[in-house]
């Protein structure tokens, strides 16, 4: 199984395919193996050197218990760290949820590396002040009920991932995601192509929308109808729009 060592944790990542590297990045308490579930690599690969990585915390990746280990400059030090592995100079990335807020830190710590964005159900904003985070008690008692937070039908597969999870891991995270400073002022710097979507139903929308508007080279695309987890497992919604957005970027 390919790692790579990064800042003392082990990161866990998949090459599949071949041509323009393009970076995978999954959401909070998921794992690189829904990329493939849900249809992505089986629709990227023949045209993308894809490259999917398990987030620390996530998957086959090392999981500290720290909440300073769940900082953002460790997250993209990550993915530095695998492209480095792999000899890619520059990359396109896609991420969805967590992985949009990584990518968002992508463009604000190491924008260099950085061709193109593709950012799904996530804006670069921190959460509202004083709001508890359901998810904590929850996890304190295990993963085992993290699917009913999910908000949506499951597949038995990805349930069975969830309840894989290290949820002391996912509490720290969780924590340090609460304290995380907003990235608006990377906004106006992210020069490269952007295309950011989400659901219209989901509550991230409105977000996504006003970023957007600060961003001198972004492209919006909205959902109809779906929800946060929706948008991310009814790939043949957004497939074709990234699809093209990709095709461009490689004229």
């Amino acid at each position: 199984m390919p790692y790579v060592s990064s800042q003392g944790i082990r990161i866990y990542y998949q090459p599949e395919g071949q041509g323009a590297p393009l970076v995978l990045q999954h959401g909070w308490s998921d794992s690189l193996e829904s990329w493939y579930e849900f249809g992505y690599v089986n629709a990227l690969q023949s045209d993308s050197q894809l490259v999917l990585v398990d987030a620390r915390g996530h998957g086959h990746s090392e999981k500290p218990h720290d909440p300073e280990a769940y900082a953002i400059p460790c997250f993209t030090a990550d993915v530095v760290a695998v492209l480095g592995a792999l000899a890619l100079a520059q990359v396109h990335f896609f991420g969805y949820s967590m992985g949009g807020w990584i990518g968002f830190g992508m463009a604000k710590h190491v924008a260099a590396r950085i061709h193109t964005l593709i950012l799904g159900g996530m804006h670069p904003y921190p959460p509202p002040p004083a709001t508890a985070d359901p998810w904590i008690p929850m996890l304190q008692q295990g993963p085992e009920g993290l699917s009913a937070l999910w908000n949506t039908s499951l597949s038995e597969s990805l349930r069975a991932r969830l309840v894989k999870n290290d949820a002391e891991a996912l509490v720290a995270l969780r924590h340090k995601r609460a304290e995380h400073p907003s990235h608006e002022d990377v906004l106006p710097t992210m020069t490269m192509p952007c295309l950011l979507f989400a659901g219209a139903a989901d509550p991230n929308d409105a977000r996504v929308k006003t970023c957007v508007t600060h961003m001198p080279n972004a492209t919006l695309m909205s959902v109809p109808g779906l929800g946060h987890a929706e948008t991310f497992f009814q790939s043949h919604l957004v497939l074709p729009r990234i699809q093209q957005f990709l095709s461009m970027a490689h004229e």
